[in-house]
């Protein structure tokens, strides 16, 4: 399962562009630079709330407004609780209420937010420690990237945050440049997606960080886009409003830039609600499945993206081949628990049930492994044997062997 952070709210709006509340805290520094944790293709970064922290918030240019998803956050810092909103997102569940809360002092190293806004959930709908197997507590959107030009270089961990009054666009034969369209405070581009061998497309896309996907597609965005033949049924991913389910397919190729990328794997979701909740008109969004794969610069300020492939440029795009999703739990998020076997999968055919618990893999204990470790050997080659000990909920154990299958 992958995750979608999108989200569309009644409520407060972001900074204006250019003025966004973030500053370096040495007056005469152009740039600051510090090191991101990468987990299930999300940016997790540590932030100060109000001095206190430090918590762990995803950068997500998905996101409008910044959120805070823990809702224990309010009271352990004392938050002052403003408006509250309904809050639609993906997923085909009822609204979900969030508070407005100001004056929120945070700092990044080298950055200081003196008083920013944030939205409060009332309840920790997405679950985001639980997906991504350590303690998360919110999410950082629009506001830094309003604040800086923004460079991530994903082989290596890295952001480097620029200030955009002295911001020079590098020089080199391998950057490329795509236009940026800034609506609702979150960025778009629109890029030729060849969806088959006999059809071409234009299609708006979300630049989406906090997206772990690759490529996701509304086939109900235009009368033009159909399902691929071959395809695999899939929980996509979870939104604000719950889960989302689709498909899993391929399209030919998609080009951003002079870069072409083929045979790319994509996500299809099958909600009108996804669609229909979304306030500007699109095609879907681009993930960090894919941009992983170039160092990226994002500039609000002069509405442009620049890509230069990385070491990971090369990485084949790969589907979870068993087929099951699993939930990190308990104190150090170091339990795994299954929370749902596809029909006819090779997790199914091993026998594998929806609340069993992982206790070792491939002879190694499961909590030696982090979530993310174990997506990437679940993604890791067709054919593969995977040698798994689990507690049934009935507490049984079992041993079973898994034999991965690239479906699609």
């Amino acid at each position: 399962m992958l995750l979608i952070l999108a989200f569309w709210c009644t409520g407060p709006v972001a900074t204006a562009q250019g003025v966004g509340p973030f500053r370096f805290v040495k007056a005469k520094a152009h740039k600051v630079k510090f090191r991101f944790e990468l987990e299930r293709n999300l940016i997790i970064v540590n932030a100060l709330l109000n001095g206190q922290g430090p918590y762990n918030f995803l950068l997500d240019t998905g996101v409008g407004t910044s959120l805070i998803t823990d809702p224990a956050l309010r009271s352990e810092l004392k938050l002052r609780v403003g408006r509250s909103f309904r809050v639609a997102g993906a997923g085909n569940e009822a609204p979900l209420e969030a508070s407005e809360t100001d004056s929120v002092r945070v700092e990044l190293p080298g950055m200081v937010a003196t008083s920013m806004l944030f939205l409060t959930l009332s309840e920790d709908i997405l679950n985001l420690s639980g997906y991504v197997g350590m303690p998360i507590h919110g999410i950082l959107g629009s506001d830094v990237f309003h604040s800086f030009v923004v460079e991530v270089r994903p082989s290596e961990s890295l952001l480097i945050f620029h200030d955009p009054a002295t911001y020079t666009q590098p020089r080199g034969r391998r950057w490329t440049r795509m236009s940026l369209d800034l609506e609702g405070n979150k960025p778009y581009l629109t890029t030729q997606v060849q969806v088959t061998d006999s059809l071409q497309l234009p299609l708006k896309l979300i630049l989406d960080t906090g997206a772990g996907h690759a490529l996701s597609i509304e086939t109900t965005s235009s009368r033009q886009l159909q399902l691929p033949p071959k395809r695999l049924r899939s929980q996509l991913g979870k939104g604000l409003n719950g889960f989302i389910n689709g498909y899993l397919g391929r399209v030919s190729g998609l080009q951003l830039g002079r870069y072409q990328l083929n045979y790319l794997l994509t996500s299809f979701p099958d909600s009108t609600d996804v669609a229909m909740r979304a306030e500007v008109p699109r095609n879907g969004n681009i993930g960090f499945e894919l941009l992983k794969r170039f160092d990226i610069v994002i500039n609000y300020t002069h509405n442009y993206l620049l890509l230069r492939p990385n070491m990971l440029y090369r990485e084949p795009f790969e589907h979870d081949m068993c087929g099951m999703d699993l939930l990190a739990t308990g104190s150090d998020y170091r339990r795994y628990v299954i929370t749902q076997v596809q029909p006819g999968s090779p997790a199914a055919k091993a026998g594998l049930q929806a609340n069993d618990e992982i206790l070792s893999i491939n002879l190694m204990p499961a909590s030696a492994f982090s979530l993310t470790q174990i997506s990437r050997i679940l993604h890791s080659a067709d054919g593969r044997k995977i040698l798994l000990i689990v507690r049934h909920a009935d507490g049984e154990l079992a041993t079973t062997q898994v034999q991965l299958k690239r479906e699609i």
